[in-house]
């Protein structure tokens, strides 16, 4: 069932890539509802049920001080490329991605009765991964250099270039990324061409024939 004439687009990339600026960016330019499933993700572990779940599972050692769930303490046992990692990752992700999912959609149906928006974009490191690419019209794949995105992680997140390549063990590629996008951007300059290349894109795809506004959509939950 239609949902929604609004295009929705996925943007992702590699960790430190720049898509939440991109979306900045855009969102300066056009009437643009931004979904961020990270935010979603912080809002999920904060649920009580959730909190249960976890602790059954992995222990109360995920726990602070204040009693909630740590993302570094649970970050630590889930990301790696270690059978252990990858089977701590999968029980985490099978508790809190139906929460996110859930979000994502709620809030796709809310910016989908503004009859203003231009465009929602749905910021997701997990997209593919998540299978939340099928909430989308179109992904777009934001292409920035390793050693910008570790300039990044370095400088915002206090990451080593360890940190980096054990968190990326836990996502696609960036060679599978970019092979399922729709469209690619080139972020190894300014936001401010990265940006235009997006828009650019976007009127081709969506304004010029109308193509996505006939066809947006919700899939099945």
């Amino acid at each position: 069932m239609t949902i929604s004439r609004v295009p929705v687009v996925g943007l992702i990339g590699g960790i430190g890539s720049g898509k939440s600026a991109l979306a900045r960016w855009v969102a300066g330019q056009r009437n643009v509802r931004t979904l961020d499933a990270d935010s979603a993700g912080h809002r999920a572990l904060q649920n009580d049920a959730v909190r249960r779940q976890l602790c059954e599972r992995f222990g109360d050692g995920i726990l602070d001080a204040s009693g909630a769930v740590s993302r570094p303490q649970l970050a630590a046992i889930v990301f790696g490329d270690s059978s252990e990692h990858r089977q701590r990752r999968e029980a985490l992700e099978e508790i809190v991605h139906p929460i996110i999912r859930a979000e994502i959609r709620a809030q796709l149906e809310q910016a989908a009765a503004d009859p203003d928006l231009d465009l929602i974009l749905l910021d997701a490191a997990l997209l593919l991964e998540a299978g939340w690419n099928e909430l989308c019209d179109a992904v777009v794949f934001v292409d920035t250099p390793r050693e910008t995105r570790l300039e990044r992680v370095r400088e915002n997140r206090n990451w080593s270039d360890d940190e980096l390549q054990r968190r990326e063990a836990s996502q696609k590629s960036v060679t599978e990324k970019r092979a399922a996008a729709d469209a690619v951007v080139d972020n190894s300059r300014s936001i401010e061409l990265a940006g235009g290349q997006f828009l650019e894109w976007f009127e081709r795809q969506f304004r010029a024939t109308d193509r996505g506004r006939n066809r947006v959509g919700l899939a099945p939950a």
